[in-house]
């Protein structure tokens, strides 16, 4: 395989591009020397003008390659013109079959390896000749000295060109490979952002629509009976709405949750407070509590931010399906960590069985193994695993039939963590 490129050039050395001045100094001291040589012997007659114009044409034309139209026929047409003059020339001074080294070398740097090979092959054969008409009987260094170095030179750059060739293969084989690479992490990270924004979305605005529904639901009991208290729901209902917009945008740009914008130690257990309440108003049945433990500290936004959707999954799941008389989310701040628990006295259900059907199930086990869940509710509680691992924290869910539910979530509290919440 040789190399091409737009002009036609298809030498296995057309790359080496300093080639050309170095072979086209050489050639001209060369085809000088050869005709001072020649003068000197034989003298300015009418063959010497003859052996000046010609050396004198043959420097033109090996001289001006670089310069003719690019077609792709005219480096046969250069090497024919070259080698045809080089060879009158030898035939007439064998002097001149010097230049046949550098004349070889531009060669190869101009025809396929086929074609350079031929044209090697005939300008060795006119050098054996040209120098056995002039030695002195037959001299075996005559004939096997130019075909020798032929030979070499040719085999040479044979498997230089191979060499050549493979090492472009590789680099090819290379490129293709990153590409595949690129597609792959793009596919990869559009997965993991399509993961991310379910999560979010079921576990903050699922959760929020989930609980207009209990309120328009207690609306619609007390229309008649209660008409403030029917009003009361639609009002927070209402609010509850607006708070999910919100959230809805903040969601698509990747922020905090709008109760920790101001990122100050209390925002965290004043949201939490918040959402047990927003979560009483619903009229649910179950007594909320919220307790804080330890002494307040800045936490990063996006850790506040994942347990706080963590605190708005697990309480909405204990809601809905526990049948729990009671429910407690506490908030613990300890000096290595922060700690969210949710609790509730509910029906329970088999966490070990759920956690052994793994990844096959997709986590839909996880509420459904007490009868009451889904898949899509499950979902819930294996986001909450996987929010709190991306994060570097953990999530445990302790359960059994008949003993209430515990889903803890916590994250390590370091002096950079901390810096990131300012």
């Amino acid at each position: 395989m040789s190399v091409s490129d737009r002009t036609g050039i298809r030498g296995i050395l057309a790359p080496v591009a300093s080639l050309d001045r170095w072979l086209q100094i050489v050639f001209l001291a060369l085809l000088a020397t050869s005709a001072v040589r020649y003068l000197e012997r034989h003298g300015l007659g009418a063959d010497g003008v003859l052996v000046l114009a010609g050396a004198a044409l043959l420097a033109v034309a090996y001289s001006v390659r670089p310069l003719l139209p690019t077609r792709s026929w005219w480096p046969t047409a250069w090497v024919v013109t070259v080698t045809v003059l080089w060879a009158l020339l030898t035939l007439a001074a064998p002097s001149f079959a010097w230049c046949a080294v550098p004349l070889g070398f531009a060669v190869l740097q101009v025809l396929p390896f086929r074609g350079a090979v031929i044209v090697v092959v005939l300008m060795t054969g006119l050098v054996t000749a040209a120098e056995l008409r002039i030695a002195d009987g037959l001299d075996p260094t005559v004939i096997a000295g130019p075909i020798g170095i032929a030979v070499v030179t040719v085999l040479v750059y044979r498997a230089l060109q191979r060499e050549s060739a493979a090492r472009q293969l590789l680099l090819d084989e290379l490129t293709d490979a990153q590409e595949e690479l690129l597609h792959a992490q793009h596919r990869s990270g559009a997965l993991a952002e399509r993961e991310r924004l379910s999560r979010e979305i079921h576990d903050s605005v699922g959760q929020q629509l989930s609980s207009i529904n209990l309120l328009l639901q207690a609306a619609e009991q007390d229309w008649s009976a209660r008409p403030e208290a029917a009003r009361s729901h639609v009002r927070t209902a209402a609010a509850t709405a607006r708070d999910g917009l919100d959230e809805v945008r903040r969601v698509v740009r990747d922020l905090a949750p709008a109760s920790l914008e101001s990122g100050s130690a209390e925002s965290l257990p004043e949201a939490l407070e918040r959402l047990v309440a927003d979560a009483t108003a619903t009229g649910a049945g179950a007594a909320l509590e919220f307790h804080r433990h330890g002494d307040a500290r800045a936490v990063p936004a996006v850790v506040a931010g994942a347990l706080l959707r963590s605190a708005r999954g697990a309480l909405a799941n204990a809601l809905e399906h526990a049948q729990a008389r009671r429910i407690v989310v506490s908030l613990t701040f300890q000096p290595d960590e922060v700690r969210l628990d949710v609790r509730d006295d509910g029906v329970g259900f088999d966490a070990a069985g759920a956690g052994r059907r793994g990844s096959s199930e997709r986590g839909t086990g996880e509420r459904a193994a007490d009868g009451h869940g889904t898949g899509e509710r499950g979902h819930g509680l294996r986001g909450l695993r996987e929010r709190a691992q991306e994060l570097g924290g953990r999530a445990e869910i302790e359960s059994s039939p008949g003993d209430g539910t515990t889903v803890s979530v916590s994250f390590p509290l370091t002096s950079g963590a901390e810096g990131d919440a300012s």
